[in-house]
């Protein structure tokens, strides 16, 4: 468990460097939500790109994508079903609340824990395949239709026809920088051929400075004085917590044994699903404003706990 105590102790640090950078305002008030918006339309769009681009898409068709989507799958119905129907949150918060619920640190946690516990880095392109082509595609149409309908007239419901608000939703989503990224990506993983590899370079090196970037802003919203309004709702962060450390990893391994997945692919599911609350997560939640005080409890709570959590994964099903 050395990989994990490493990866988590070096996010760690980077956390606490954006809590000391916030907490002096050493680059002044708007940095976090500047940088969360450089998160969310350039460096992650680069990163997912240059990732998918080299995916193997056969994976979709695996037992182990298969636990891996369904499980997830489970967890996001479950959290939109208690959120919106037992909690009545608005759809805006149930669906930021459903990705702090769903939608893992596969890559700052995920990925150094596929190489070192399991010894392969492609068990966690699953997860990341349906967090990426299904998870955000249908969080930011939920997010894009509820900035629409707020921006719009008070009547705008009576006069502009059914069609023509389902397109501009279509059009607002497409736009998104973060799922034209994904699509680019996928498209190039389905390609017969592949370009040269100098054409990833300048994606690489921006999508490099994806994570440490939203560490940081993770680490800044930490360090920001909170009102008691500003708080999380205690219930719906007890929800998140509960589905995303407990429910999620139980699902998983119960998927994982009825489609008789062998002990390696077993674990590494299992594992996958045990993973904190991503910070990508805060960042959309920055980026369309709502749900950002739970979008940031939750994941610094999952990732406090993720830490035992893997510890019993490991010592069970390793």
């Amino acid at each position: 468990m050395g990989a994990v105590l490493t990866a988590l102790g070096t996010m760690g640090a980077v956390v606490a460097l954006g809590w000391a950078l916030g907490r002096w305002q050493v680059l002044g008030e708007r940095a976090a939500p500047v940088l969360a918006r450089v998160v969310f339309t350039v460096a992650t769009p680069a990163l997912l790109l240059g990732t998918l681009a080299h995916a193997d898409l056969r994976l979709l068709l695996s037992r182990t994508a298969a636990a891996t989507w369904g499980s997830t799958a489970l967890v996001a119905l479950l959290a939109a079903v208690v959120l919106r129907l037992v909690l009545r949150r608005r759809a805006a918060d149930v669906t930021v609340a459903t990705l702090a619920s769903s939608y893992v640190n596969a890559g700052n946690v995920g990925l150094p824990l596929s190489v070192y516990l399991l010894g392969d880095p492609v068990a966690v392109v699953p997860t990341l395949l349906f967090q990426l082509l299904v998870l955000a595609p249908v969080a930011f149409t939920v997010l894009d239709g509820a900035a629409a309908a707020a921006a719009a007239p008070a009547d705008a419901t009576a006069v502009i026809p059914w069609a023509v608000r389902v397109r501009a939703v279509v059009r607002r989503t497409l736009g998104n920088p973060i799922i034209l990224g994904t699509l680019t990506g996928v498209l190039l993983a389905a390609l017969p051929w592949d370009l040269p590899e100098v054409v990833f370079e300048p994606f690489r090196l921006v999508g490099a400075a994806a994570a440490p970037l939203a560490l940081l802003a993770f680490g800044m919203q930490l360090a920001v004085p909170r009102a008691p309004a500003a708080a999380a709702p205690r219930r719906d962060l007890v929800v998140t917590v509960a589905l995303r450390s407990v429910v999620h990893p139980v699902l998983a391994w119960g998927l994982g044994s009825a489609l008789g997945l062998p002990a390696h692919a077993l674990l590494a599911v299992t594992a996958m699903a045990a993973l904190p609350t991503a910070q990508n997560v805060l960042v959309y939640a920055m980026q369309y404003r709502h749900g950002e005080a739970l979008a940031r409890d939750a994941g610094l709570v999952t990732t406090l706990l993720c830490v035992p959590v893997l510890l019993i994964v490991s010592a069970v099903l390793a």
